[in-house]
């Protein structure tokens, strides 16, 4: 079958995910206030003239969340915070109970635990973990994490879907950062740790790895991209100690490319 898409978010994560999925099917989009609305039907506009085969007619951005009801898969993609996170799904869990019993509940998180998520919605038979990476239409890989109560159903509806996003899947265990953050955050942070220790430059540090190591964005850079607030949150889930200058920037809301400014200057 093809899944509909709700996506109850307006963030990078959710106007990216929307982008994709145009390409094959009609998403409803929901932003929790009209100035939400408006910039994420930019960044809409935006990602859909760079992506192949996107479609933003196909997009309907809504600030009614009962606007998902038809929706038959629908993606959690807002703050990564717990409580947040259980408070939304349970309200969509709440709507699919009125209007769509099989609609899939799932959360775009990159760190938290989605067996605690999925028990929060009240529906763990159906519900899934679906990392997507940023850039959205760029990235192929999403981390599929489900919960012990997940049901056969869920999971294949969840692999089919990935395939129509063209995205690859690997199943995940439920642990702290997963796979690709756990391996990569303490990377990131050492590399924060070292610039305080050794007086270099952001820009030399990133240098020296994208040139020696071979990676296409330097830990410095990846981390603004990531956003500061973002990336102590995952350091958080994994027990690391934010590195010091980090800890600066973010007290002073630099919080990296989206807030203009973390350890390089995007003004």
């Amino acid at each position: 079958m093809t899944e509909t898409l709700g996506i109850a978010g307006s963030g990078t994560i959710a106007s990216g995910l929307a982008v994709v999925a145009s390409a094959g099917t009609d998403v409803v989009l929901w932003a929790r206030s009209e100035e939400s609305q408006e910039r994420v039907r930019a960044a809409i506009a935006k990602g859909a003239s760079r992506h192949e085969g996107a479609d933003p007619g196909r997009i309907t951005v809504t600030t009614e969340l009962a606007d998902l009801d038809a929706c038959s898969f629908l993606v959690e993609a807002i703050v990564e915070d717990h409580a947040s996170k259980a408070a939304l799904l349970a309200d969509l869990a709440e709507l699919t109970m009125h209007q769509n019993e099989t609609a899939i509940l799932s959360t775009t998180t990159s760190s938290l635990s989605v067996s605690e998520l999925a028990e929060a919605s009240g529906h763990p038979e159906r519900f899934v973990g679906l990392h997507v990476f940023n850039p959205v239409p760029v990235m192929k890989l999403v981390e599929v994490v489900f919960a012990p109560a997940t049901s056969e159903e869920t999971r294949a509806r969840t692999l089919a879907l990935c395939e129509q996003l063209a995205k690859v899947a690997v199943i995940t265990p439920d642990t702290p950062g997963f796979v690709v953050n756990r391996l990569l955050f303490p990377y990131l942070f050492d590399a924060a740790n070292f610039m305080a220790e050794s007086g270099l430059e952001a820009a030399a540090i990133d240098e020296a790895m994208k040139l020696g190591a071979g990676v296409p964005m330097g830990p410095l850079a990846l981390l603004d991209y990531v956003g500061l607030d973002v990336s102590k949150a995952i350091g958080d889930s994994l027990s690391l100690e934010t590195p010091a200058p980090m800890a600066a920037l973010i007290a002073e809301g630099a919080l990296g490319k989206k807030a203009g400014r973390g350890f390089y200057d995007y003004s």
